[in-house]
């Protein structure tokens, strides 16, 4: 993952390590075939997808040319189903480029159009909103992600893993100038929460939640409950050790870094955990 696409949550050092470390599902990247284009003023994702294809090789190209054209072509849903998914494949696999993967693999399941499909999709882009910084392209994932939950949503009202996944979008696809939005996120889950006060999902986000808004002795509260529950939770672990640092609560901030340090297998992330460890010394 490059580091552009890095999402800082709250400007914290180790909010950035849990992003650039723990990953995404995003694809790696090739030099030429993956670059997404910038984008300026407007998210225009047929321009996106037209400009990762002119820097595919031409054969490349033939091929993606004569799959687009088959989905206009497609008369039998099922049909349109599968060449959006040969889209998908051939932009994940072959391409190692995201924003085309993840259009495509959206537009098959709003066709197929099952909760399993809509919500595999929806997760997809959800997970990967968390890694990127690009206004636009972050408004454009969680728009997406936000209309396959609903759709999941109308096919299961009654999951609650969707209602935490529907606000999840709006906390981490809120633009920094909107606090309404991830506030709308963090209520969303919040009505989770009080139905079922052990759903662990649901405090995990609403911790992180609270860390974005700077409501850090509530967001600890319940990242401590996770992690207790979930001790091998990296992300969690990291969380709340930032939340305490926040706090000004050195000595919790260091227990917690170093229960992180015991979880981690990347040298590098350990290194800087070591560092930030000694820092707060």
């Amino acid at each position: 993952m490059k580091k552009e696409q890095i999402l800082v949550i709250g400007g914290g050092l180790v909010l950035l390590l849990v992003i650039y470390f723990l990953g995404t599902t995003v694809p790696a990247k090739k030099e030429a075939a993956a670059t997404t284009p910038a984008v300026a003023q407007s998210f225009d994702i047929q321009a996106v997808i037209k400009g990762a294809t002119a820097k595919l090789p031409e054969r490349q190209q033939t091929y993606v040319s004569g799959l687009s054209e088959a989905v206009v072509r497609g008369d039998v849903k099922e049909q349109q189903i599968r060449t959006y998914r040969q889209l998908a494949q051939f932009w994940s696999d072959s391409a190692k480029a995201f924003i085309p993967f993840a259009y495509y693999t959206s537009q098959a399941a709003k066709l197929e159009n099952s909760e399993k499909s809509l919500t595999f999709a929806a997760q997809l882009l959800l997970d990967n909103l968390r890694g990127v910084d690009q206004p636009d392209i972050k408004t454009w994932l969680a728009g997406e992600s936000k209309e396959l939950f609903e759709k999941a949503i109308v096919l299961n009202p009654k999951s609650d893993s969707l209602q935490i996944g529907l606000g999840s979008t709006y906390i981490f696809g809120a633009p920094a100038d909107n606090p309404q939005e991830l506030m709308k996120g963090i209520q969303q889950i919040l009505a989770v929460s009080r139905k079922d006060s052990t759903n662990l999902y649901a405090q995990k986000m609403l911790g992180i939640g609270g860390i974005i808004s700077g409501q850090y002795d509530k967001a600890v509260e319940r990242l401590e409950k996770v992690a207790i529950a979930t001790p091998h939770d990296l992300e969690v672990l990291l969380m709340l050790a930032e939340g305490y640092e926040r706090l000004g609560d050195k000595a919790k901030a260091i227990s917690w870094y170093e229960h992180a340090a015991e979880h981690v297998e990347n040298a590098a992330l350990k290194t800087e955990l070591n560092k930030r460890i000694q820092q707060l010394r």
